[in-house]
Parts: structure tokens; sequence; C-alpha cells
């Protein structure tokens, strides 16, 4: 009996001393809460039509301190001038639908590759092939073509100076030779 109670005690005391301990024993911890800034976002430039001719182009940046959204629409003025064509064309008028693209380098370059030289002037066929070849300041911009055609202007330009100095010179050369 003296041995139970001894073991009684013992679980007791432990117990007691577990219990003690686990009430004594504190937790220090810092609750730290979670608030994010809200987010930066770029306005939705709705688009639904391809014949509008217009591309919206949006953006956004944000960090945590500050966020900015910004955005804007670009005119495609290809797209635009494809439309006119379009429009020109339907209404009957067919040169001036097909001289309203020969403004693009690239159109007016296929045109002349494919033996089809741009309208001008009211000009189509050889006429136009002519005009382009007496004004080549007025191919477009960027045509593959401008460059060669004003150096044959020019070359001709300077044979016709050549010639004038020629015929300078032979009609010094015969007054002198009558005086």
């Amino acid at each position: 009996m003296k041995l139970l109670l001894t073991i009684l005690f013992f679980f007791t005391l432990v117990a007691t001393a577990t219990d003690v301990k686990a009430e004594t024993n504190t937790v220090s911890s810092t609750v730290v809460t979670n608030s994010t800034p809200p987010t930066a976002n770029a306005p939705t430039i709705m688009n639904n039509n391809s014949d509008i001719c217009k591309l919206g182009i949006g953006a956004s940046v944000q960090n945590n301190v500050l966020g900015l959204a910004s955005g804007y629409v670009v005119t495609d003025q290809f797209c635009e001038t494809l439309r006119a064509s379009r429009a020109m064309y339907q209404y009957g008028m067919k040169v001036a639908a097909v001289a309203l693209l020969c403004q693009d380098p690239r159109v007016w370059d296929s045109m002349l590759d494919a033996g089809t030289p741009c309208p001008a002037e009211g000009l189509i066929g050889t006429e136009a092939a002519n005009y382009w070849k007496e004004n080549p300041n007025k191919i477009p911009v960027g045509s593959k073509f401008r460059d060669d055609y004003i150096i044959v202007v020019k070359d001709e330009t300077q044979q016709g100076d050549f010639d004038a100095l020629k015929n300078f010179g032979l009609m010094a050369l015969t007054l002198f030779l009558i005086l």
C-alpha cells in the first residue's frame, strides 16, 4: 500500500508540474496584417469594329506605394487610306481609288513591278509612265524606284548642258572663222 501511495503521489506531482509548466509557458508572436495596395489597371479601349482604323494601347505600373495607368488611341493611316479607296471604288471612281492607294510607296512600287504605272494628273498607262519619268520628285518618298528615276533625269539634264556647251563652242568657232 505504501508503494501504491508513492506511485500515486509521484504521478500527481508530475501532472501538477507539467500543468504548471504549460500554464507558465508564454508564446510571444507579432501579428502582421497583409494589406496590399490596390492594383493599377490600364483602361480598356474597346475596338470591336475593324472599320474604325484605330488601335487602343494601355499600360500600367504599380509598386507598393504608387500606381499609374494610362491609355491612348493610335490612328492607322494606311487603314484609313484603304477605307477611303474602297469607298471611291464602290462609287465607280476606280482610277481615283488606285491613285489614292498609289500615295503609299509600297503600292507604287508593286504597281510599277506589275507593269501598270500609277495614274498621275489624270493620265493612265504609257502617258502616266512618261509623267513619272519626267517628274521623279513626285514619286512617293520611300519608293525603291525614286532614286533611279532622279538619277536618270539628272543624267539627261547634264547631257543637255553638255550639248548646249558644245553648240555654243561650235557657234563661237563658226563666228571666229567667218570673221
